[in-house]
């Protein structure tokens, strides 16, 4: 999958590193991922991200990345988990009440539901139902939109809520930490079989929504704050050492989403997007 700007402008042909290709298209690779993607593994690695011993990898990703630690609240970390979910002094989004906004800095994919509640990657049925694992509130966004948010272990590792509202219902399903990179959607039902944990949200200005975090290779722990209510950029939450995805599902006829995201995402492209940044308007 190519990754793009929303002028179009190509930053890199591929997402997928060698060693995640080497994990999902290799029978050995496929043979080590079983262990990777155990509970026991991720818990483990995410001991040692938060011990101080993990430190010595934090300049290197600094100066690789080129991180610019004068925009974030705290310049020296205990972890490279500190480092990791590093907050910033401040994060700017649009606050036109009619502006639907990304809640996070990610690769941006935008799929529209089906009647039979599915919706395509890479040539491949998914299902909202097995998503969701409750049929009823599944059925609540046929033909309406899924967003996918992907983070790279590059981007700010916090999310933020999209608009004013308070929080209904949450709900935490257990499973496993594939990668959400999109090779891993070659094999596997990535957002069916990952650790994960979703949010009813009733909005001011959007519906009822649900937003969906997702936990992924290596990422032990989903971080969402205790609120029921809140306001439009408001943190709703931050995901602890690793890649990651927020997945906002919107129903039929409430927004009116930028056409160049879905044009994007069926010619094999995810479009980089902003915390808080404008996608769509209100209908």
């Amino acid at each position: 999958m190519k990754i793009v700007r929303k002028n179009g402008e190509i930053v890199r042909q591929g997402s997928s590193s060698k060693l995640q290709k080497f994990l999902y298209r290799t029978l050995i690779g496929r043979i080590i991922l079983r262990l990777l993607i155990t509970k026991v593994v991720s818990f483990s690695m995410g001991l040692f991200m938060n011990s101080f011993l993990s430190k010595i990898f934090i300049k290197g990703f600094i100066k690789k990345n080129k991180i610019d630690l004068s925009l974030c609240e705290k310049k020296k970390f205990k972890s490279y988990n500190d480092f990791f979910t590093r907050k910033l002094k401040e994060v700017s989004y649009d606050k036109e009440v009619t502006s639907f906004i990304s809640p996070a800095s990610s690769k941006l994919s935008a799929y529209v539901i089906k009647e039979d509640l599915t919706y395509t990657i890479k040539n491949s049925q998914y299902s909202i139902e097995n998503l969701l694992q409750n049929s009823e509130l599944a059925n609540q966004y046929k033909d309406g939109y899924l967003l996918v948010f992907r983070l790279e272990v590059d981007d700010y590792h916090r999310y933020i809520f999209t608009d004013n509202g308070k929080i209904i219902e949450n709900k935490k399903i257990k499973g496993r930490f594939h990668t959400v990179n999109p090779i891993a959607f070659e094999k596997y039902d990535v957002f069916k079989e990952n650790n994960r944990e979703y949010t009813i949200i009733e909005s001011d200005n959007f519906s009822q929504l649900v937003q969906i975090e997702v936990g992924a290779l290596m990422v032990g722990k989903i971080k969402n704050h205790d609120v029921v209510d809140f306001k439009k950029g408001d943190e709703k939450g931050l995901f602890l050492f690793g890649g990651s995805t927020v997945v906002i599902l919107v129903k039929k006829d409430i927004i009116k989403l930028n056409p160049i995201y879905l044009e994007n995402t069926k010619n094999n492209c995810e479009t980089i997007v902003s915390i808080g940044e404008k996608i769509g308007d209100k209908l």
